[in-house]
């Protein structure tokens, strides 16, 4: 397997060769970051005999974004990038390959139902991490692929509380708890003093939300696992989701969830390790992927092993040189804030 410095040694090698005159690198727009994923991307595919999408967002770097930026996380407007991936896909197996901190419930429900009226069996590749939201997606899939270091997370909904010191994300579940706990505190006046500060903070509808957002993630990977990985089993697929959506269980929403753990519950789980050629193409496409947002400005990327790309970048002061990422989608969008 080629390793993180062993690809960082042949990406200084393509740029170099990009540098300098008569190097033998065609003109056809491609940067030398480009040109390293996609040799992967497409070694991977001719390794499977299978169409691959990767979906990553740059939120290991620690890169900067606006407040409240769905760049780095699942956002509705992805569709648009799993729409340019898939447009010159003909076959109908995907692997698709995620790594994102989590987002958007809904969003993630919207993409999935997109991938599925293109493809008709899809497997979930999860190099590093796939989390709160993309594990709503890996559980939507027909297997997942993941290695011992590994891991998705609960699903637990997460809300955004503002408070007098700023605004503050809590587990849902933590909220109801909290609210459950002020009433019956409350029942006694002389609490009543230091209860109220907090209780000022929760929103009216806010503990409603928590509970209807709480059955809404549990009743999706239920739904999707139903239909997919535990086809007709509904009692199955509502003990998993539950076990995926239990706050007090995982007491983090970061609490990482192992290979093991997911094959406790008796999901369709292909270990990595099992095949050495598929695990070393794998890897070498997650690093040739971190070595883009490292070098570039890109800060999300969507794209398939033929090449065809979505990417989105950040416009931020370098401080040296920066080589940004050329998509194949026409223009690179730029994020916008949502005003949450």
């Amino acid at each position: 397997m080629p390793t993180w410095g062993e690809l960082l040694r042949e990406l200084n090698d393509l740029e170099q060769k990009a540098a300098s005159p008569g190097g033998g690198q065609p003109n056809d727009g491609q940067s030398p970051c480009d040109r390293l994923r996609r040799k992967y991307l497409k070694l991977l595919s001719e390794h499977t005999k299978r169409a691959t999408i990767c979906y990553s967002t740059s939120w290991m770097e620690n890169k900067p974004v606006p407040n409240g930026s769905e760049t780095l996380t699942v956002a509705l407007r992805d569709i648009h990038g799993f729409m340019e991936a898939a447009s010159n896909i003909e076959v109908r197996e995907l692997d698709l390959i995620i790594t994102s901190p989590g987002g958007d419930a809904d969003a993630a429900e919207a993409i999935m139902g997109y991938l599925r009226s293109r493809f008709d069996h899809i497997r979930a590749v999860v190099p590093v991490a796939a989390m709160s939201a993309a594990t709503m997606m890996a559980l939507s899939c027909d297997e997942i692929l993941m290695g011992t270091h590994s891991q998705l997370g609960p699903i637990d909904p997460q809300f955004t509380v503002t408070a007098p010191e700023g605004q503050r994300s809590s587990p849902a579940q933590a909220i109801i708890d909290q609210f459950e706990l002020a009433k019956a505190e409350c029942q006694d006046p002389a609490n009543l003093g230091a209860w109220l500060p907090i209780l000022r903070t929760l929103a009216p509808g806010l503990v409603a939300q928590c509970t209807h957002a709480i059955e809404r993630a549990k009743q999706f990977v239920t739904d999707q696992l139903t239909a997919h990985m535990l086809s007709g089993d509904d009692d199955a697929a509502a003990r998993v989701a539950e076990w995926f959506a239990d706050f007090p269980r995982f007491k983090s929403h970061g609490r990482p969830v192992r290979i093991d753990d997911v094959e406790s519950q008796n999901l369709r789980v292909i270990r990595l390790e099992d095949d050495d050629k598929l695990q070393d193409l794998v890897l070498s496409v997650h690093h040739a992927t971190r070595l883009t947002f490292g070098r570039t400005a890109a800060t999300k990327l969507i794209e398939n092993h033929r090449g065809r790309a979505f990417i989105e970048s950040m416009h931020v002061q370098p401080t040296g040189p920066i080589e940004i990422a050329i998509p194949t989608a026409p223009g690179i969008p730029q994020p916008q804030s949502n005003g949450s």
